[in-house]
Formats: structure tokens, C-alpha cells, sequence
């Protein structure tokens, strides 16, 4: 990876600037920062995670860092403000053609990668406290926790149902009444929550990481961080929430379009 990112800006160095107007850097990785002062053309950052080490080594070692950043949420600008203190906020968007409304239905839906800072296992207590019927979809990136921590809570309405193709987990998601979004970490973005807000399916999350930058009282519920009993509270709520404004709120807020229009600005701003 290293090599290929150090050929890749040598590249760029030598004749980048006949081929391209701008260059838009959407890794983690610390060279495309480190090296953005050898090319003649605007290089744009976004931030995708919290700080890391040598991302923000690349950023401090210079006197001054040339690009342009860009961080998916407010949260996470905040997060990086001491290093990139000028980055700007231009959130995830998603198709909201690929991701169409459903019409809701008698089940809550959970989706999402099966690990620890996930916490499936957070929506399965709450729905279960609820007394609503859960359906969980994803691949199972840990064994070993979903083994200890998910499994025995399956059975009795909370059912996996596997690592979905994205047309079979749209109709999932759609027929929902509710998507419960349970991150155990400050979420940089949360794309889950703008899935299900296309699908016209309502979120009931924790409030954590940018999620409250998303969420607001037309389309969703937000309980305290990791407290499965304020969120189960919070159900009833939110599966009576109007599903239109739901899908609203992803077509204005989250959408792709909403999102290229920000980035292209930002293109015609930057470029000579």
C-alpha cells in the first residue's frame, strides 16, 4: 500500500497537472497529505474516521499543509479541529434511487457490519424489551462476539438473517417499522441511518458520534449511549413517525446529490 501510494503521487508530481484540474483524497493513508506539496494542482481530503497518528503527522510536519479538508459530519470536524481547524463539512450521501420508501410493516430492522462497536447485541435487548420483533442483516465480522454476545439472544422474534445483497436488504429495511442504529462508538457519519431514512423506515439510535446531526424529531428518537432500556422506551415512539418525512429528510439531507453538489463547489473553487 505504501509503495503504491508513493507511485501513485510521484505520478501526479511529475505530469498530474496536464491530466487533472483536482485531486480528491479519500484515504487513510498519510502520504497523499504528506506529498500534496510536490504536485502543481489542489489536492481535497475528506476525513473519514477520529485522528490518526500518521494522518496527523503528515498534516503537522508541514509548516503549510496545502490540501483542502473536508470531514464527512460536524462530529468529526470537531474531532479533527487541533489539526485541520479550517476542514469543512460535507456529509456522506447515499442513491436515493437504489434506496427506495417502503411501506413499513410488524418487525424492527437492524443492519450493519456484526462486530463489538456495532452493538447488535444492544438492539437485540431492546427490542426484546420493546416486545417488537427484530431482523438483523449483515456479515459477522467478529465470531467470536457474535458467538458470545448475539446468538444467545436469538430465538423469540430476534432472528438473523444473514449478510444481504443490497436489493434484498432495501426491501428489509423498507418494510420495517423502525431501524434501530446502536453504535458502542462515536460514529464519524452512520450511513445506516441515511439507508434507512430512504427506505421511509424511522431510526431509533443512541446519541452518539454525528448521529444527532441526522436524526431529528420528524424522522427519529435518540436514547443515551448504550442504554438498551431508554432505547426500547423510545420504540413505540418512533414507529409512529410519519414515513414520508422520513424519506424527505434523506432526499434533502443525505442524498448523493445533495453531496456532489457540495464536492463540485468546492472543485470549481479550487481548481485553476
Amino acid at each position: 500500500e505504501h509503495h503504491a501510494y508513493l507511485r501513485l503521487m510521484l505520478d501526479l508530481a511529475r505530469d498530474g497537472e496536464r491530466r487533472f484540474d483536482v485531486v480528491h483524497n479519500n484515504s487513510l493513508h498519510h502520504l497523499p497529505v504528506a506529498m500534496a506539496p510536490a504536485l502543481r494542482l489542489p489536492v481535497v481530503t475528506t476525513l473519514h474516521t477520529p485522528p490518526t497518528p500518521w494522518l496527523e503527522s503528515a498534516v503537522q510536519a508541514q509548516e503549510r499543509c496545502p490540501v483542502t479538508f473536508t470531514a464527512v459530519s460536524a462530529h468529526t470536524a470537531k474531532a479533527w479541529h487541533a489539526t485541520a481547524p479550517g476542514a469543512r463539512v460535507i456529509r456522506n450521501g447515499i442513491d436515493t434511487r437504489l434506496w427506495s420508501p417502503g411501506p413499513g410493516g410488524p418487525y424492527l430492522v437492524w443492519s450493519g457490519r456484526l462486530v463489538p462497536e456495532k452493538g447488535a447485541h444492544l438492539a437485540a435487548e431492546a427490542a426484546r424489551k420493546a416486545g417488537w420483533p427484530l431482523r438483523m442483516a449483515g456479515p459477522v465480522g467478529d465470531r467470536q462476539y457474535f458467538a458470545d454476545r448475539v446468538e444467545p439472544l436469538l430465538g423469540d422474534g430476534i432472528e438473523y438473517v444473514g449478510h444481504l445483497d443490497r436489493r434484498v436488504l432495501v426491501r428489509l429495511v423498507g418494510g420495517a417499522a423502525a431501524a434501530l442504529v446502536t453504535p458502542c462508538w462515536d460514529e464519524p457519519y452512520g450511513l445506516v441511518v441515511a439507508e434507512a431514512l430512504a427506505c421511509g423506515t424511522p431510526v431509533c439510535g443512541f446519541e452518539r458520534g454525528a448521529l444527532g446531526e441526522i436524526v431529528t424529531p420528524d424522522c427519529g428518537r435518540l436514547a443515551p449511549a448504550d442504554d438498551s432500556a431508554a432505547l426500547a422506551d423510545l420504540v413505540h415512539e418512533t414507529v409512529r413517525l410519519d414515513r414520508r418525512a422520513a424519506r424527505e429528510r434523506a432526499e434533502h439531507f443525505c442524498s448523493l446529490d445533495t453531496m456532489a453538489e457540495q464536492y463540485t463547489a468546492i472543485y470549481e473553487e479550487l481548481a485553476p
